[in-house]
């Protein structure tokens, strides 16, 4: 991914990134996106882009094994996380889903992972912490709630789902307050283009809708103008 592709997939919103793909691959039916509804920890703050740092978490129940053995794991966590290509988006699983209480992303985490190189987190998890939490550090996550719980690290760089997502370490991944999806690699080099056609094309119905006088008439004018331009 190219730096003038990164930019412009960082100002378009998650749908019109969803159906660029479709553009992109020449037919409808694409489906690496994220089902139902998850919350954003800054609606306004547009779109995250990255590549998958992913890994796994729980926190009902205190973690099992020695301590030492538990604090290796918490480091090798945060050393996966500073490696890798970026911009990269940290990507965890909850495995406690749909019964999630640890609030993993809070003021200090987020502010760690930022401070990383991280550009954001998605999760079916917990978030909280929402007036403290660093600016240009969106989380999408799946609930908030007030407390830590027994949050611990169970996998690092394993493939992960969230909200019926399937991501693996290394996945391009493009989110905002719609949901999250992920790149097909093969689509990467005609994204741009693609973007682009996409936009173009939408001109020809909101143009002339926005415009005074619109009527059936105009409509079914821009309509036409608007499929000739798809096929």
């Amino acid at each position: 991914m190219n730096d003038t592709l990164l930019k412009l997939l960082q100002s378009v919103d998650t749908p019109t990134v969803c159906n660029a793909i479709e553009v992109a691959q020449g037919q409808r039916g694409f489906d690496q996106f994220t089902r139902g509804t998850m919350l954003c920890s800054d609606p306004e703050g547009g779109a995250m882009v990255g590549y998958a740092r992913t890994a796994k978490i729980a926190a009902l129940e205190p973690p099992q094994g020695a301590p030492d053995v538990i604090k290796a794991r918490r480091m090798a966590y945060y050393k996966h996380m500073s490696d890798g290509p970026r911009p990269a988006i940290t990507v965890i699983e909850d495995v406690d889903f749909p019964n999630c209480i640890g609030a993993y992303w809070g003021e200090i985490n987020t502010t760690v992972h930022k401070g990383l190189g991280v550009s954001g987190a998605l999760t079916n998890g917990v978030m909280r912490d929402l007036g403290d939490l660093p600016s240009g550090f969106p989380v999408l996550a799946g609930s908030i709630g007030p407390s830590h719980g027994f949050v611990h690290v169970r996998e690092i760089g394993t493939e992960v789902e969230v909200f019926g997502l399937r991501i693996r370490d290394g996945d391009l991944v493009h989110a905002d307050r719609h949901g999250a999806l992920v790149i097909p690699p093969e689509v990467v080099g005609q994204l741009e283009g693609a973007i682009h056609k996409l936009l173009d094309t939408e001109q020809l119905i909101l143009e002339p809708a926005r415009k005074t006088g619109f009527d059936f008439a105009a409509f079914a004018t821009a309509w036409a103008a608007f499929e000739a331009s798809r096929t």
